[in-house]
């Protein structure tokens, strides 16, 4: 792999008023290569924007050095840089009565000379940006009759036909539902290893940046750029470190987070099947507190899977009942009290 981008010592922030600089990070030394895409992840506040904004030339350094394809950015021209480097940021800037091909076909300022005139390559790569990003049907439509997720599409395929092999997103799946987000993703990753481009995007969707991730680099206040593969951060429990809060931790066992609800009683769930692992996302999120089975003396309050009968079984003292799904096995348990008042609290030792 090429090493495309590369920091010396570099610090960002930005110049306050009184003339004084606010850092906000110091001695940073990253590499980006080609053929990945990393993930820039952190809470708000972190630095996120401003990293980015300082790779793209748009801010400057605090300290240090940049390196673009061996060249400090500093040495690059306007042109030179819209060679190498293509940004798409959270702001979206007022243009007028403008269609999407042509906000598009911007891409293509950096190569189309002085008078701007599209030669036939031009308008092949700017269809192929248009059905890459999946709005091949919004060629004709004017820009600002497009919702917030199409225009983020638009953006996207306008840094696709510019064709740089530096891509910088600032949250790219920002204003996209799920289904999109995860099109969007796609298309970065199959475009980063198919032409070897090396994407940087910044997201706080981190349950999909551990899933499409090459890198991630991870920033907190008060805290050192850490980067690396997403398993590794995961099992370092540095992932875990730059996330955890009050109340909200990450279990890397499952590489989800999970939120501490006010518990309404214990209940032990026995057994190993998809259907308890949901049944343990329900009763956890109606506030009980699941345990599992250790073995010891039978508790009062136990749930099985009975695959034959396809049930989910619920002891109650000396009692079973049997129930066809999760919502009523609920109910059951948040029910009047002549559902709850034989329910007891198993021990805790288990847990």
């Amino acid at each position: 792999m090429n090493c495309v981008l590369k920091t010396y010592d570099l610090s960002i922030g930005y110049h306050l008023k009184r003339g004084e600089d606010k850092i906000l990070h110091r001695n940073i030394g990253l590499d980006l290569y080609g053929g990945e895409i990393t993930c820039l992840l952190g809470p708000n506040g972190s630095g996120k924007s401003t990293l980015i904004r300082t790779f793209s030339g748009f801010q400057a350094a605090l300290g240090g050095d940049l390196l673009i394809n061996e060249k400090s950015l500093n040495q690059y021209s306007a042109k030179e840089l819209s060679k190498v480097l293509s940004v798409v940021l959270t702001e979206h800037p007022v243009v007028g009565q403008m269609n999407v091909f042509s906000m598009v076909a911007f891409g293509r300022s950096p190569y189309t000379g002085f008078l701007g005139k599209l030669a036939k390559e031009d308008y092949h790569i700017i269809e192929k940006a248009l059905e890459n990003a999946g709005i091949t049907e919004l060629r004709n439509r004017q820009f600002q009759s497009l919702s917030d997720g199409e225009r983020q599409k638009v953006f996207i395929a306008k840094s696709l036909a510019q064709e740089t092999p530096l891509m910088f997103l600032d949250e790219p799946t920002a204003f996209l539902d799920f289904p999109s987000k995860v099109e969007i993703l796609q298309l970065l990753r199959k475009t980063a290893w198919e032409q070897n481009k090396a994407i940087l995007l910044s997201t706080h969707d981190l349950n999909l940046a551990l899933q499409f991730a090459d890198k991630i680099w991870l920033m907190g206040q008060d805290k050192p750029i850490v980067t690396g593969v997403p398993e590794d951060l995961v099992l370092s429990g540095k992932f875990a470190n730059y996330f955890d809060h009050k109340n909200i931790s990450f279990d890397k066992t499952t590489g989800t987070f999970t939120f501490d609800a006010a518990t309404k009683q214990a209940i032990v769930v026995s057994g190993q099947h998809i259907k308890l692992d949901w049944l343990k996302k329900a009763l956890h999120r109606k506030g009980f507190e699941v345990l599992n089975e250790n073995g010891g003396s039978e508790p009062l309050t136990l749930v099985r899977f009975n695959l034959e009968k396809d049930v989910f079984e619920l002891k109650l003292d000396n009692s079973v009942n049997g129930f066809n799904h999760i919502e009523e096995l609920i109910e059951f348990l948040l029910g009047g009290e002549s559902n709850t008042t034989s329910l007891a609290t198993p021990s805790r030792s288990g847990s």
